[in-house]
Parts: C-alpha cells; structure tokens; sequence
C-alpha cells in the first residue's frame, strides 16, 4: 500500500510521537509510507532523519495544492489531526482516494455539531484512541473503531539521565512528576495546590513539571510564587527524550480536566512508575483495575493524599506498577497497533475495489 499520512502540527506532543510510531511499524510493515507535515516542524525533521520521505510545506495553500496535484498517487490518505481531517473532507471529491482520520482528544462538540458531523462523517474510517474519544462521534450518529495508542521502550541514556539529575539537584530525593502542556485542560493550578497540600504531609519530595508552555502557563507560574514552592515545584520546559526521566520518578501524576488516552501515563506504566491521575476521559479506562489511583477532576486534596499514599505504601506501589505493566504491554503494543490500522486500510481498498471506485 502507499499511505500517506497527515500532520501539520508545529510542535512535538503525543499526536506527533504517534504518526512517527505508526510509521516505523508500516515501513517495518513493508508498506510505502510517507508524509505531509509542516515545513520545519518536529515531526518533518524527525521523520525526515529517520529516512522517511517527508512532502513538508509553509501553509495550508501549498499542502492543499500537493494534495491537488499529487494526492491520487496514494492509496490511503490519513489524517492524524482534526485540521488535516478538515481540508481533506473538502478536497475529497477531488481526491478520489480512501481517507482515515484518527480522532485524539476527547472534546465534548459544544458548537457547529452539523459541520463536525459532516467532516468526521467524509472518512472512511473514523478511529479514534480511547472509548472516551470515541463518544462524541458516536453521539453524533457515526461508526467508530477504536485503536488505541502505542508506546515502545527507548533505550537509555545514562549520560542525559545523570546530567539532568544534576541539573535539578534531585539527588536524595523522592521524584514526583508530571509531563504536560501548561494549559488549561491539563489544569497545573490544581496539580500546583495538590502539592502545597503535600507538603503538609511530607518534605521528602521534588516536584517536576516536564512540558512545553500555554495559555496557563503565566497563572501557573504564579500560583507556585504565591504559595512558595520554589524549591519544590520545578518547571523545566520541554524536554526532549523524556522517556529517560521516567527512570527518575517515584510517582507520575496527570491532574487533566480532558484527556482521550494519556500517552504520557503508559509510559509511566512502561517504565514501572505508579501513576496517580484524574479520572478524566480515557484515563479511567487506563488506571481501571487497579493500576494506579483515581482522583476526581479539580480535587487537588485528593491528588495529595493520592501522591502521598503511593510513597508511603511499598506494597501498594509494587502491585500498581505490575498490573500496569502487564497491561500496558498486552493492550498498547506498537506492533498489535500498527496491524489494525493495516487491517482497515486492506478493508477500505478491498471494499473500494468491489464498488469498482478507484483507491
């Protein structure tokens, strides 16, 4: 098959890591894969060392005019953001080719229901990567498969690990964490005021806010100046190769108001960090069985006592963790994931075929 895949997002968060992943696995595959991205962007320059052939461009023109010119080379055409989904449910009757769109956030569709449903509903198959994403396409009335998200373990580098710890000065201390945009629907006011209710309980412990700025970065920043965290509520920016810090953490911790699956907590789950998070979206159906402890959203004495309760119990960590792990393994297996997104790509041309449509 030659695919083709979608992405113009400008910067590097779990929906670029995951275009880049299902990549590798199609290439390993043997199938023809390549991409549309941003003109500089992370993923272009990713994918592009990896030895993908990337089809980078500035503006929404210049993309729309290769699709225009060049789409009808590939056989599937695959949107890994909403705003690729857009221009491709425009351009469709042009195209004549099988498109995919894959739904990443679980946003409840508060306005403009009939053109959402209009735009999801030009997909040939619409996935999405938790039930939590799923609802609202099906509360609009469309079909939806789910397939979740995958994670693969990236070797360590020792030296970065230790350059970091040393930056931070985290040595004797217990690692809390969090790696997450600072804006809004990851809610780092409430995550801020769990650990001011923390300190209450212990002083053991630093806090790291691993992840880019935001909107809410600027009230986040100074909520840590007014309840005086300094010197435990770190925020070091983005960090790139991140899955070395995890080799650091005691507790990952995800205070979200909106989340479809959370890639950053099966990553905790990856590398055996217990997880305390809200029971936001598809967070509930990750931590469901006891593999990390639930909070409801905004409860931020919640958080604390859940924070705590992970540090001070040997056997309840130890049993988190091993759940976690083996659950994370069986469900979100980069490889399992890559199959049955090929599986539906084969159904679309094979169905295309027989209505003697071209793709």
């Amino acid at each position: 098959m030659r695919i083709l895949q979608l992405n113009f997002e400008r910067g590097w968060r779990g929906g670029e890591r995951q275009t880049l992943l299902c990549m590798r696995q199609f290439r390993d595959a043997g199938q023809q894969v390549s991409l549309l991205a941003r003109r500089g962007g992370d993923l272009a320059r990713r994918a592009g060392a990896e030895g993908f052939v990337v089809h980078e461009h500035a503006s929404v023109a210049s993309l729309c005019g290769f699709l225009m010119r060049r789409g009808r080379e590939f056989d599937i055409l695959h949107a890994q953001t909403a705003n690729m989904m857009t221009w491709l449910a425009l351009l469709k009757p042009l195209l004549g080719r099988r498109v995919v769109f894959t739904r990443r956030t679980a946003f409840p569709v508060r306005r403009r229901e009939r053109q959402t449903a209009w735009k999801w509903g030009r997909a040939d198959a619409l996935v999405a990567i938790s039930q939590a994403a799923a609802a609202e396409p099906r509360r609009l009335g469309l079909d939806v498969s789910v397939i979740p998200s995958a994670i693969e373990a990236r070797p360590l580098d020792q030296g970065r690990l230790d350059a970091f710890a040393r930056q931070f000065d985290l040595a004797g201390k217990r690692v809390l964490a969090t790696a997450a945009a600072l804006t809004a629907e990851k809610d780092p006011c409430t995550l801020i005021r769990a650990v001011r209710d923390l300190l209450d309980l212990r002083r053991d412990f630093v806090f790291l806010h691993l992840g880019a700025g935001g909107a809410a970065e600027a009230q986040a920043r100074e909520l840590v100046r007014e309840l005086g965290l300094e010197s435990h509520y770190l925020f070091t920016g983005f960090q790139a190769g991140i899955e070395d810090l995890y080799r650091l953490m005691d507790v990952f911790v995800l205070s979200s108001r909106q989340e479809a699956l959370g890639t950053s907590v099966l990553d905790a789950f990856l590398y055996s960090v217990p997880v305390v998070a809200t029971n936001a979206g598809g967070l509930r159906e990750s931590l469901a069985d006891g593999r990390g402890i639930l909070c409801e959203v905004g409860d931020h004495q919640a958080l604390a006592l859940g924070m705590d309760k992970v540090l001070s119990d040997r056997g309840l960590r130890a049993g988190m963790v091993e759940r976690a792990r083996e659950y994370v393994l069986q469900e979100h297996d980069a490889k399992a994931m890559a199959g049955r997104y090929l599986a539906e790509y084969q159904r679309l041309l094979e169905r295309a075929g027989r209505q003697g449509r071209p793709g």
